[in-house]
């Protein structure tokens, strides 16, 4: 169960960063039904003055050892630098040897590598800073095309944004999606991207601009039990099915049945996470039809067996 969190800041802060894990994990909201968090900010010693590089200092009250018995450490975006105070590096080292989950955010992964804790591992951060991640620290397998990398103790997402994707994915699979749900809803952002999330690697899927397609996406997304096919999308969308096909893929890089089946694997997520339908069921709201269908898709979109992932995140929510 995740109950303390502690983020630990360097120099050269980054403040946007910094606030989405103080803004998810900081934040009392258990009038929303949301546990609340022992959330503490560390840095090398109390009272150190971070500095962030934007005219703003920040006064640190807690040193190293508020990393001492936190569920997770996180580890917000910071310059790059060739060196990290090296007690800041071993009270990570410590933090992980007793079990903690680390999280970092864009160029915290920096952080966590010259730690030694990302070797052997796939992980990510900022696109701009990937192939420099893996210069330095050549044991450390990068890969910048993803969101966020969930290795089970250890979260790497990329820049920006895609720290709070880390952070509520983080929560969701601790506390659960109706948790997750409730602290998107008072943030204002979606709990997961669009396309779901694989359970270890999530992909970013481009978003459509296309007025034309994104009215027949979002019909399609509220009638994925019908037996929907390239043709009757083109139809609906008023072009012929080969033209319907080119812009598609045009808009957002994948083919329209990519679409659905990923769209499809989302929705029987959602109804195995929310709901006790049969398999068979989930099958058949989600447009794949039969039970074997669905493992086969889900299978490969997540990385586990539909039952297998109800009782893991099912549970959690419960």
């Amino acid at each position: 169960m995740l109950r303390s969190v502690t983020a630990l800041v360097v120099d050269g802060l980054a403040m946007f960063e910094f606030g989405v894990v103080c803004e998810v994990f900081g934040i009392d909201r258990t009038e929303d039904g949301v546990p609340a968090f022992d959330f503490r900010v560390a840095a090398a010693r109390p009272g150190a003055r971070i500095r962030t590089g934007i005219g703003l200092d920040l006064v640190v009250q807690d040193g190293l050892e508020a990393l001492e018995g936190a569920d997770l450490v996180a580890v917000p975006a910071t310059t790059i630098r060739d060196e990290y105070p090296p007690e800041v590096l071993a009270a990570l080292r410590a933090a992980h040897e007793r079990g903690a989950t680390l999280l970092s955010v864009c160029s915290g992964a920096f952080v966590l590598a010259a730690a030694g804790i990302l070797d052997g591992r796939t992980v990510t951060t900022h696109w701009r800073h990937a192939a420099e991640l893996a210069r330095r620290f050549p044991r450390v397998t990068v890969d910048a095309d993803v969101l966020f990398v969930d290795d089970g103790d250890v979260i790497t997402s990329a820049g920006t944004a895609a720290g709070i994707d880390a952070c509520l994915h983080l929560v969701r699979r601790e506390l659960g999606s109706g948790v997750a749900n409730a602290v998107a809803r008072r943030m204002v952002v979606p709990p997961q991207r669009d396309g779901g999330q694989r359970q270890f690697i999530e992909h970013p899927v481009p978003a459509c601009t296309d007025d034309s397609l994104r009215h027949v996406l979002a019909w399609a997304t509220e009638h994925l039990a019908q037996p929907l096919t390239v043709d009757s999308l083109a139809a609906r969308a008023l072009l012929s099915p080969r033209t319907f096909a080119r812009r598609f893929v045009d808009e957002t890089g994948t083919t329209p049945m990519r679409w659905l089946t990923a769209q499809r694997v989302l929705h029987a997520r959602r109804l195995l996470e929310e709901t006790d339908l049969p398999v068979d069921d989930v099958a058949q709201e989600c447009g794949f039809g039969t039970a074997a269908l669905l493992r086969h898709h889900f299978g490969r979109a997540v990385g586990l067996p539909p039952s297998d992932y109800r009782s893991a995140f099912r549970a959690r929510a419960a």
